[in-house]
């Protein structure tokens, strides 16, 4: 057992934070069938800021919940670690999203009758784990959000409200962290301060996080871009600028 447990901790720590090998995604059937994705394959590495951009309609959302266990794909695999997740059952998928995954979403997906401190303890309480609280000082102070966590969603700003969710998505201290579109509902600060945490936790915390976003600004964050068009990977770029970014996105026509 001993033996086993380390076997599968070292996957977790070599293996990549995410990767899809030939991954398909369709809806309906026929004429009407639409194909989402259409065989993607690509690497997330662990402890890297990954942005995924492209045109509406593009896959990117559809790729993201394909690999986080939201949606199951209708042909291929996603691994998170070395776990391939369609062998998962919905019990084991429950587990993988709750323990090895943080989510952040444009709407923020607070619970409005909590208090900011409950809402980012929900994944430990869920979990049945013990809160570490030193852990949880350290998100509060970095986002300087410690004077709302008496407060309910409804009394906060979305930038606050977003830096709780920030909060919740790292609390259980997750392998990979997905972003969908997270500053959509943010102003410029707010959005600014947010892409600064996300980065700070990649560079000082070792963290991986992979966010889908249409704004050059927020992927030049990011320590790669991958581009999707029509369900395919069709580009990247290494060590992105907000100019390099905006170039590569006017060849995909958005």
């Amino acid at each position: 057992m001993v033996v086993t447990s380390r076997a599968v901790t070292e996957q977790r720590q070599t293996a990549p934070a995410a990767r899809a090998v030939a991954l398909g995604k369709t809806y309906g059937t026929g004429q009407a069938a639409v194909h989402a994705l259409a065989g993607i394959s690509v690497t997330f590495d662990r402890g890297r800021f990954t942005a995924v951009m492209g045109p509406s309609g593009s896959g990117k959302s559809t790729l993201m919940q394909c690999m986080a266990g939201l949606d199951r794909p209708t042909s291929g695999q996603a691994f998170v670690g070395g776990v391939d997740i369609g062998t998962l059952d919905d019990a084991g998928l429950t587990r993988l999203r709750r323990d090895r995954i943080g989510f952040v979403f444009q709407s923020f997906n607070l619970v409005p009758t909590l208090t900011a401190a409950e809402n980012i303890t929900l994944p430990a309480a869920l979990a049945g784990r013990k809160v570490d609280r030193e852990w949880l000082d350290h998100l509060v102070t970095q986002l300087g959000i410690g004077d709302r966590l008496s407060h309910r969603p409804g009394a906060m700003s979305g930038g606050q409200q977003q830096r709780v969710a920030c909060a919740r998505a790292l609390i259980n201290k997750p392998d990979l962290v997905f972003a969908d579109e997270p500053t959509g509902n943010l102003d410029s600060n707010a959005t600014a301060d947010l892409l600064a945490f996300l980065r700070r936790s990649v560079t000082e915390l070792g963290q991986s996080i992979v966010m889908v976003t249409h704004d050059p600004r927020g992927a030049a964050y990011a320590d790669r871009v991958v581009f999707l068009a029509d369900g395919s990977v069709v580009g990247e770029l290494q060590q992105p600028t907000a100019d390099s970014v905006l170039e590569q996105m006017r060849t995909l026509g958005e």
